[in-house]
């Protein structure tokens, strides 16, 4: 009885970290689109639009999280969709900012100097170590591999902040316009990578 208490309170932090982190995407989705618009800057829209695929990862893991505590499933068949799931993020996320690097390239995207935008990028530098850990540190409690794999999709969003801060003080600064497109490959790479790792593994407790 009482692990299953404990397991019931370490499931309801889970879902506080990932409304948590749904709230925070939807705001850095809306700032980062509106932003890189007014700035004409690719690399912020896409910031944007990347939040869209990190909330959809929160909405994923809150579905699991609540299908184990209804007792709709199993824990363990509720980590082997939410797996699933949490790689095609993964991968939906490699390939939009992959594309979205190499039309920067191509093109030789300027964008205009935003300060909203840095500030933006500087607030998710802080607060998404933060986050990943939390919910590294809760994934060890839970034994998931889906929350431990939201984990690393935090931390690559945080990548992905440093990237855009870079971008935008390199570009601004030094007129570094290809800065943002170049590291923006390497992450994808890495979150393509990922999401195989996952979409492969069988073993997911």
């Amino acid at each position: 009885m009482i692990a299953r208490a404990d397991r019931s309170l370490d499931l309801q932090r889970g879902l506080r970290l990932e409304y948590f982190s749904l709230g925070y995407n939807a705001f850095e989705a809306f700032v980062g689109i509106a932003a890189g618009l007014l700035a004409g800057s690719v690399a912020l829209i896409g910031f944007g639009l990347d939040s869209i695929v990190e909330g959809a990862s929160a909405l994923i893991l809150v579905w699991r999280l609540r299908s184990e505590r209804s007792n709709a499933r199993t824990s363990e068949e509720a980590e082997v969709r939410a797996v699933r799931l949490v790689a095609i993020a993964f991968l939906v996320l490699a390939a939009y900012v992959g594309v979205n690097a190499c039309i920067e390239l191509v093109r030789a995207t300027r964008p205009d100097p935003s300060p909203v935008g840095m500030g933006l990028a500087l607030v998710s530098l802080i607060i998404m170590p933060v986050l990943a850990k939390r919910k590294r540190d809760l994934a060890r409690e839970l034994d998931s591999r889906s929350m431990e794999a939201d984990s690393k999709q935090t931390i690559l969003c945080t990548y992905l902040s440093a990237v855009l801060l870079f971008g935008l003080l390199t570009n601004s600064l030094f007129g570094w316009w290809w800065a943002d497109p170049i590291a923006a490959l390497v992450i994808a790479g890495l979150a393509a990578s990922e999401g195989i790792e996952l979409w492969r593994h069988r073993d997911v407790c």
